[in-house]
């Protein structure tokens, strides 16, 4: 297997109109024989063993058709396990491109997957031992989605965790509709098991301190909404106070903060947390 880090970059036409949009994809090293492969903004897991090769997470049929036609640069093995991080679809799509993969989800997720029915189901723990490699799975809880695994790969340490949490990002938009505070104890239990490399759904690799920044700033943004509410403000003067300075680094922080406030509000409202 190269241990380097690997650039492999495509362009995949995708007819809109009269125009075309370019798909970058590329393979890249995380640590050891742990790889993160990209399709634009989502990234899936890609851990070549000597036995087979498991990936976390299809993204969509175009990327894992590109994902199982490049995946000689990096492995002989052909894909023989497919996880599901979670059933929603800009990261569950397209699975049926791995045929007789053995197909992983929790016991929460849809009997069938964009068409694939998992093979085996599993609880709230579940490892796997394949090549030299062990597969940690654990059930985050509810929150962001109710089928929600993260895994953990030895022994290079490297935990995969998508949406819940990514290193110096905002989360999505208006969070969804999720429970909010559900979504926070999601992060707590992801902080809570054993790794050393934070490899996101989303976003730069980072450390495991960086998955608890992710809830130090839900609950910063809670706090401070919460406050606000409690106090008869209105939706949009939370947007134009509710500034979360100590986070003006973050990516999507311009984008995504007014969002976030708007969403969590929401959230709160409708929870009956205000009065």
């Amino acid at each position: 297997m190269k241990r380097t880090t690997l650039a492999i970059c495509a362009t995949l036409a995708l007819s809109t109109s009269a125009l075309a949009q370019e798909a970058t994809r590329e393979i890249q090293n995380v640590t050891g024989d742990v790889y993160r492969f990209q399709n634009n903004f989502h990234f899936a897991l890609v851990v070549p063993t000597t036995e087979g090769t498991v990936v976390v997470d299809p993204i969509n049929a175009d990327a894992s058709g590109w994902l199982k036609d490049n995946l000689n640069q990096i492995t002989d093995q052909p894909v023989t396990h497919l996880i599901y991080s979670h059933s929603h679809g800009d990261h569950a799509s397209g699975g049926a491109v791995f045929e007789g993969a053995h197909v992983i989800a929790h016991e929460n997720a849809p009997a069938e997957i964009d068409g694939v029915a998992p093979t085996e189901r599993i609880g709230d723990t579940h490892s796997f031992d394949l090549g030299g490699k062990t597969f940690e799975l654990t059930h985050l809880g509810p929150g962001h989605g109710e089928d929600m695994i993260a895994v953990v790969v030895r022994p290079e340490n490297v935990a995969f965790i998508v949406d819940v949490a990514a290193p110096e990002r905002l989360p999505w938009q208006n969070f969804g509709g999720a429970n909010i505070d559900d979504w926070a104890k999601q992060i707590e239990m992801a902080e809570s098991l054993d790794f050393e490399v934070f490899a996101p759904g989303h976003g730069r690799v980072g450390t495991h301190e960086e998955v608890g920044a992710t809830r130090e700033y839900i609950e910063a943004l809670r706090e401070a909404v919460l406050s606000g509410l409690k106090d008869g403000k209105s939706i949009d003067e939370l947007k134009a106070e509710v500034k979360m300075d100590d986070y003006a680094g973050w990516s999507q922080y311009d984008d995504w903060r007014p969002m976030n406030v708007e969403g969590m509000a929401d959230y709160l409202t409708k929870a009956g947390l205000v009065n």
